[in-house]
């Protein structure tokens, strides 16, 4: 198969692009590295699938995986833009036991070599990457740090006991909860797209995109919620849910969870994300789970992190997102 343009500065391991037949050894990479860095999330096996088959990437391009010599992925790399866009997802990772050796270091040279490479060949002008790191793992975090990229938002992860009571939150009468269906899922993207135009670091999700988020294998549609206005029959707000098996294991406890969370800006100021929660607290609580999870953007403006706070989330771990400006190739 052809290889990347780019490789990491590294020979210490065999590098070329990821294909569909190792992503069971990339799973694998993935459990052995959450075994170190104790994430409150680890990518699933679709999640994996879906960077390989979307289409806004090239997967020969745009990752890299370094094997050992018995052929045990031991790192890998990969970015992610939208079509037109000036921002670069950069995501990777190096097995525990080959860590302290440069690795690292090599795949983050790989990912603004080929970062800067993407953005030429759109010609897109200013770009830059943007990197998430749990504030747990303060070796990612040095690497960054060295490598000129600094710190432009904080992100908490919250979570709620759904043993406590569930407050009551009553809506206007022109408004109807709903679940989600779909027959409602475009108007609840579109809806989306609309009420996040004005919230930092988001892009549009397209059609592709929206359809991984809603066919997701921890998707749930039944915890999933729009409120309809029905003088218009719009969807005003919306709220969706997902469900992590391993969330027990992962952070002591089964745990519904708030993916996304959005009022437009015409009916906002109405009580309508206090109710999707109170709602969606009721539906994780009916089905068993022990507790409510959601994840804010700490500095966000429009005062959400004060909203989970009063609706009775407490704040669990924290994350940071790193970027860096990135001049164009010579």
């Amino acid at each position: 198969m052809p290889t990347p343009e780019l490789k990491p500065a590294d020979q210490q391991l065999d590098w070329r692009a990821i294909t569909d037949a190792d992503i069971d050894g990339w799973e694998a990479l993935l459990r052995r590295m959450a075994v170190e860095d104790k994430p409150d999330w680890i990518e699933q096996r679709a999640d994996l699938e879906e960077v390989l088959e979307a289409s806004k990437n090239d997967p020969v391009l745009d990752t890299i995986m370094g094997f050992d010599d018995q052929g045990i992925p031991r790192a890998f790399g990969r970015i992610s833009a939208n079509t037109g866009s000036n921002l670069v997802h950069v995501f990777g990772g190096v097995d525990p036991d080959w860590r302290r050796r440069g690795i690292g270091r090599a795949i983050h040279d790989w990912h603004l070599s080929r970062a800067r490479k993407r953005l030429a060949d759109a010609g897109v002008q200013g770009g830059f990457i943007r990197s998430y790191v749990e504030e747990m793992n303060p070796g990612h975090r040095a690497l960054l740090e060295s490598s000129g990229s600094t710190i432009t938002r904080w992100f908490t992860e919250m979570t709620r006991d759904l043993s406590e009571n569930i407050p009551e939150v009553d809506l206007d009468p022109e408004f109807e909860i709903v679940t989600f269906s779909d027959d409602l899922s475009e108007a609840v993207r579109l809806a989306h797209n609309e009420a996040f135009q004005d919230h930092w670091g988001s892009e549009p999700r397209d059609e592709e995109s929206w359809r991984f988020t809603v066919t997701h294998p921890e998707f749930r549609a039944e915890w999933s919620l729009a409120v309809v206005d029905n003088s218009s029959g719009e969807v005003a707000a919306y709220e969706i849910a997902s469900y992590d098996p391993e969330s027990k294991e992962l952070v002591g406890h089964d745990e519904g969870y708030t993916e996304l969370l959005g009022v437009r800006r015409d009916w906002r100021g109405r009580r309508l994300a206090p109710a999707l929660l109170a709602e969606v607290m009721r539906r994780f609580k009916a089905d068993g789970m022990e507790n409510a999870g959601l994840g804010v953007d700490t500095e966000n403006p429009s005062g959400a992190l004060g909203l989970y706070e009063r609706m009775g989330y407490t704040p669990t771990r924290r994350s940071m997102a790193f970027e860096k400006q990135l001049e164009q190739p010579e």
